[in-house]
């Protein structure tokens, strides 16, 4: 696949694998297996030694998921990707993989809820210090970056209030400081926009949201840009000789494979030593999910667009959030960045504040009151009360997130039929 520049429809179904040689199987197979033989002790050792690539243990690699890491650095453009139990695994490992204990974090205040609790109460716990600061307000960004700080982190989208990211203006902060840019591009995956183009050093999906797309599996995955210099001794873990690993010097020691440094030491460090191992029967659901990506993102944004319309101009709503509506705050940087749909996710007010919300959520038919996004089905949540409720009501104001918001994704179903449900229940 890497002789010829294919589109992404054609990466989705192609890239990462062949068919088997023994079986000549054209579909991915499912490799339950926990581990592999090696061909003699020193296969093993060149194995273990990173001299020579191939399967070691499954906690560690699976010939299934390898498919699933190559197709996703090939949507994305990355040179590697690591998949793992979950999307908020695949954030707190790659924290953890570039910082340590008295180093500093820079991250935008508009994240989806599990990811601040994670940087603003777990990892003081282990010497990490984050700094919120407003999503695309530069002027604090440059003010909270210090000698400390080792990253910025943002979200393409934030959940759940939909502003656009200015993917551009980060990455200039990021290379003048000389710090990686890591970018959550769940609500956004790389048929909506590859966020490497733009400047990313790392990219973070939740596979269970449209990738998977059908609400079936957990997972998460890591993708490495290979465009970020890790060899600056203020990465110390890139620069020191690491005791867990050989005495490996990541950002030197690797030869040709130097650009692969950080999702090298995710995997050889973080997810051998640490362990949350993505099920092979998980990255081939994934997989499946994958193959259809590009049709179902394009329906997803189409409904969507359709569905912020017409809650703009109904009577019983108070404001709607939607990238891809004009007048929307996030409007221009949506038409700069997202050139082949705004997204599946709609959120709005209804009139009557924190309890119409609540009665809507209660007694709307057709919506699947879950906590989740980017299933084939529609779903609706009241994230100041669940994903985010455990958030202050000064942090939930700060995110953007009202009492009366209510989060929509928009499913696959016929649209008439979704904003049929929509208008029976306002």
């Amino acid at each position: 696949m890497a002789k010829k520049n294919y589109r992404p429809e054609t990466l989705a179904l192609h890239a990462g694998q062949e068919p088997d040689e023994a079986t000549l199987s054209r579909a991915v197979a499912v490799y339950r297996t926990t581990a592999y033989n090696f061909k003699s002790a020193k296969h093993a050792a060149d194995l273990f030694a990173l001299k020579e690539r191939g399967n070691i243990y499954s906690r560690l690699m699976n010939p299934t998921n390898d498919v699933l890491e190559k197709r996703l650095a090939a949507l994305e453009g990355g040179v590697g990707a690591l998949s793992l139990a979950s999307g908020t695994a695949a954030i707190a490992f790659t924290i953890t993989n570039i910082l340590r204990a008295s180093d500093e974090l820079v991250a935008a205040n508009n994240l989806y809820g599990g990811t601040y609790t994670q940087f603003e109460s777990i990892l003081p716990q282990f010497g990490i210090r984050t700094h919120f600061t407003p999503v695309n307000d530069f002027a604090q960004v440059e003010a909270a970056i210090n000698e400390r700080t080792r990253a910025i982190y943002i979200e393409t989208l934030g959940n759940p209030a939909l502003d656009v990211a200015d993917i551009e203006g980060y990455s200039k902060i990021a290379k003048r400081h000389h710090i990686p840019l890591i970018v959550d591009a769940t609500f956004t995956p790389p048929t909506l926009i590859k966020s490497i183009d733009c400047g990313a050093n790392i990219v973070i999906h939740s596979l269970s949201k449209w990738i998977g797309g059908h609400g079936t599996a957990i997972g998460g995955a890591v993708i490495d840009a290979g465009n970020f210099d890790w060899s600056d001794k203020k990465f110390a873990l890139y620069n020191e000789p690491d005791s867990g690993y050989h005495g490996m010097r990541f950002a030197h020691d690797l030869g040709e494979l130097n650009n692969q440094a950080f999702i090298l030491r995710l995997r050889t460090v973080g997810l051998r030593n640490l362990g949350p191992t993505l099920s092979p029967d998980s990255a081939w659901i994934f997989l499946q999910g994958l193959q259809s990506l590009p049709l179902r993102i394009r329906r997803h944004s189409e409904n969507a667009l359709e569905v912020a319309k017409f809650l703009k101009s109904h009577k019983r709503v108070d404001w709607v959030r939607y990238p891809g509506l004009p007048g929307d705050p996030s409007y221009p940087l949506a038409k700069k960045y997202l050139k082949n749909g705004f997204g599946g996710v709609v959120v709005f007010g209804v009139k009557g504040g924190y309890e119409a919300a609540i009665r809507v959520v209660d007694n709307i038919s057709l919506f699947s009151n879950v906590a989740n996004v980017g299933d084939s089905k529609s779903l609706i949540l009241h994230p100041a009360s669940t994903s985010h409720g455990q958030l202050s009501a000064e942090r939930q104001a700060q995110g953007g997130l009202t009492p009366e918001l209510l989060r929509l994704s928009i499913g696959l179903e016929n649209v008439e039929d979704i904003k049929e449900a929509l208008d029976e229940v306002l």
